[in-house]
């Protein structure tokens, strides 16, 4: 199987390139791919920023594969190896969320569910004004958010926020995402590139210390048994028929097509209706 991320380093900057086609879906090979490269750089000195990034400009990380139980065999690796308390989705958020490195997101296209969950997981997340899209999907899909982005929103937008983004399902676009505190800054597309290259480049710029100081001072909240409840939560629906008929709906009318995910939402509600 080929691999789904690509690297490059420069200055003390690493760039992961997402690159699963079609959309980028989240599935356990990426998961177990990003979990192996994060830990590689946990006692590497030498970068202080990684930045993700996307190979395809209309989508950055589609959701979580829908069809990720194909990957029953990796899953159970992730999931025998991941921390006690969190689920396999939950340890990719928590694992970025406690990386050494500044992580930055670098958000060109859409990101949801799962894709969205790792946006509000990095330090830092800039995004374009004309392309960039967030949203929480899952409700859509008859299922809450199962990889932190209950906590993870609540944090950065407030409850109220929280809940709207979580229970309308809708995608947002990059002023809004900016308003609520989603994502550090919307830039213009044309500047996004350079602007992110810049912030990259000043902070492995630093001296040596200084990133590490910095992130001691600001540490990750621990959300504990927030993580539980989530994934509790999570657990007493996907298994349900309706959240089941929601997403074989999804995929038989396709989702994870370029064409069904440049509108998730509408493909999603009209499956509900049918």
């Amino acid at each position: 199987m080929n691999p789904t991320l690509r690297t490059s380093t420069d200055d003390g900057v690493l760039t992961v390139v997402f690159d699963n086609p079609p959309v980028n879906a989240l599935g356990a090979t990426t998961m177990r791919e990003l979990r192996d490269l994060l830990r590689g750089l946990e006692n590497d000195d030498s970068v202080k920023v990684v930045v993700f990034e996307s190979a395809n400009p209309e989508f950055f990380l589609a959701h979580v594969d829908i069809a990720i139980l194909d990957e029953r065999e990796v899953l159970e690796e992730l999931a025998a190896a991941a921390p006690e308390g969190v689920n396999v989705f939950q340890a990719v958020g928590e694992q970025i969320r406690h990386q050494p490195q500044v992580t930055i997101v670098k958000l060109a296209g859409k990101a949801r569910g799962g894709g969205a969950e790792l946006v509000a997981a990095a330090d830092l997340a800039f995004a374009a004004v004309e392309t960039a899209g967030l949203g929480q999907v899952e409700a859509l899909m008859g299922i809450t958010p199962g990889g932190g982005g209950t906590q993870y929103l609540r944090e950065r937008v407030g409850r109220n926020r929280a809940l709207e983004l979580v229970l309308t399902g809708e995608l947002v676009d990059a002023r809004t995402a900016e308003a609520y505190g989603w994502v550090n800054r919307a830039v213009p597309a044309a500047e996004l590139d350079e602007h992110v290259s810049r912030v990259a480049r000043n902070i492995a710029s630093l001296a040596d210390g200084v990133v590490a100081a910095a992130k001691r001072a600001l540490p990750p909240t621990d959300f504990g048994t927030g993580l539980v409840t989530e994934n509790d939560a999570w657990a007493s629906l996907v298994t349900r028929p309706a959240a089941q008929r929601l997403m074989s709906g999804a995929m038989a009318t396709g989702a994870q097509t370029v064409v069904g995910e440049r509108d998730l939402e509408a493909l999603l509600r009209g499956v509900a209706h049918s």
